[in-house]
């Protein structure tokens, strides 16, 4: 079996790297070419019966800033870039999205790939209605997203974004009741209790949780004096990589090795990658460094992650949670006296 094969629960990938869900994913040529790019799964862009979500996408814009918070040229954004965007959800109805979902699966299955569909909550009794028609559909695995940044900003019952874990247990047990394919809950980063959400979930039936959606931000633009792109924005990049590897050790030391975890937001190669595997998650998806920089950043991740495990003779599930298992507390760390004082100015 190959060093890059991973287990999410009782689904088999060929390597932990996820294409997630992005707008780059709406297309059936741009699903095919993250399958064809040689990801373990791909998550297509994300339904749900609200009109105002389809609307939203109508009103999104993007743009790319460096780390000065000046806008640079989408396609040439260097690494350090932070992308801002007003996003929404596929503009395609609910059957049509199906019927393309099935499709590209029938592709993804010949390339060992996992297809993955994506509903976002918005009223949950349509969600469970929805969820049982990609069951019945025949596809493989559900994602369900109720960790959007948006759910303030959006018409009222476009989309969800669930703080709660009383909530999160609530409507992840509605699902489970509807549906017996693996269900995978995505949850937000807008909180500081991603492990009690996570708890909720896989106390309710979800076989995995994703951690964690973007968070919500605001950057003024000092020029015009406006906001960029007029409003707040939901923001992500390289610095994210940090929160999210906290939220999986934090995730994973409360509620053990048992419970796969899949990182997203940060990743933009193969060794960040290795780094959030470390971090305690059995998979890794990226989107935005697909979106800036095509979908050679799948194989060439896939490429740099296989060297990594190859050099430190490990394999992917093998290098699950590593890192996170060693974390101390401060209290454990050594004393080490006067230390500070090496990092502070001289004058």
């Amino acid at each position: 079996m190959s060093r890059l094969h991973c287990k999410i629960g009782n689904v088999d990938l060929k390597n932990p790297v996820i294409a997630a869900s992005g707008e780059h994913m709406i297309d059936m040529s741009g699903v095919e070419r993250a399958i064809a790019a040689g990801a373990g799964a791909v998550v297509v862009k994300s339904t749900n019966e609200s009109e105002a979500a389809r609307d939203q996408l109508r009103r999104a814009q993007y743009i790319a800033l460096d780390a000065d918070w000046c806008p640079v040229r989408w396609a040439s954004a260097p690494r350090d870039a932070t992308i801002a965007s007003r996003s929404g959800l596929t503009p395609q109805s609910f059957e049509e999205w199906l019927a393309q979902a099935v499709a590209l699966d029938k592709i993804a299955r010949k390339h060992d790939c996992l297809l993955v569909a994506s509903l976002i909550l918005a009223d949950l009794d349509h969600a469970l209605i929805l969820a049982r028609a990609v069951e019945q559909a025949g596809l493989r695995v559900l994602e369900f997203n109720i960790g959007t940044p948006y759910a303030s900003q959006a018409a009222k019952g476009a989309v969800s974004t669930e703080l709660l874990p009383e909530r999160v247990a609530a409507i992840v047990a509605a699902v489970r009741s509807s549906v017996s394919i693996p269900i995978w809950i995505k949850l937000t980063g807008q909180s500081e209790r991603v492990p009690d959400l996570a708890e909720a979930a896989f106390a309710n039936g979800a076989d995995s949780v994703v951690m964690a959606g973007r968070l919500l931000g605001f950057v003024p633009d000092i020029e015009t004096l406006e906001p960029y792109l007029g409003t707040s924005l939901a923001v992500g990049g390289f610095w994210n990589l940090p929160l999210t590897c906290q939220w999986l050790a934090l995730t994973r030391t409360r509620l053990g090795a048992g419970h796969p975890l899949i990182g997203i937001n940060g990743a933009q190669n193969g060794l960040d990658a290795a780094r959030m595997l470390l971090a305690g998650a059995s998979a890794v998806g990226m989107t935005s460094a697909v979106m800036l920089r095509g979908y050679d950043v799948i194989s060439r991740s896939v490429a740099e992650l296989d060297s990594w495990l190859l050099t430190k003779g490990l394999t992917a599930t093998a290098a699950v949670g590593v890192a996170a298992d060693r974390r101390k507390t401060f209290a454990e760390m050594p004393l080490r006296h006067d230390h500070w004082r090496d990092f502070i100015p001289a004058s």
